[in-house]
């Protein structure tokens, strides 16, 4: 498995990682941003990333399904529901709107079919800074009756997002820290 990480942590410094000067969503002034959709849709990217989710979601027990906020986590949801069938234990998944449809069924989450309210989920997200926008994707998933019992990112910025994901009751676990991505992509 390190061997795995590795190679995802080259992955995602060769297409998802730029040094400069840099304004996140939250406001925040970085010297450096992390793009994870262009790893994410790579298909080798992709694969990766869709089995460390599902390692992480196994260990942690309980689960039945996953989702996140679009269009950062589409993705990572897709590549966790494919891989997780493809290991045969199936996820289904679900997308959560930045906006309601304002037509139709007017829904915030797409995939709920594949759900019954109370059903344990796990919601993805690949960059966390200051867990705001995640924050607000939880009272969505809540409003729609699931349980969220995991939240999972691929890159932790170690930004305050731990910590305010704390203090909502949640536990954030990430693939990598920016240091560990650092130091996996070097060796």
């Amino acid at each position: 498995m390190l061997e795995l990480k590795k190679r995802l942590a080259r992955l995602l410094l060769e297409k998802s990682y730029l040094e400069g000067n840099f304004t996140l969503t939250s406001g925040k002034k970085s010297d450096y941003y992390f793009d994870c959709k262009h790893t994410a849709l790579h298909p080798e990217g992709a694969w990766l990333i869709g089995k460390f989710f599902l390692d992480m979601i196994r260990s942690k027990g309980g689960i039945q399904g996953v989702g996140g906020m679009t269009l950062g986590a589409d993705p990572l949801v897709s590549a966790v529901t494919v891989v997780s069938y493809l290991e045969g234990y199936p996820l289904p998944g679900f997308i959560i709107r930045k906006k309601s449809k304002g037509h139709g069924t007017n829904q915030y989450l797409e995939g709920l079919k594949n759900f019954e309210p109370g059903q344990n989920v796990c919601l993805l997200e690949d960059v966390i800074t200051t867990g705001g926008t995640l924050l607000k994707a939880v009272d969505r998933v809540r409003e729609q009756g699931l349980n969220i019992v995991a939240i999972m990112a691929v890159l932790d910025r170690e930004q305050g997002g731990r910590e305010n994901l704390a203090q909502a009751g949640f536990e954030l676990q990430s693939i990598f820290t920016r240091n560990e991505l650092l130091e996996a992509g070097k060796s």
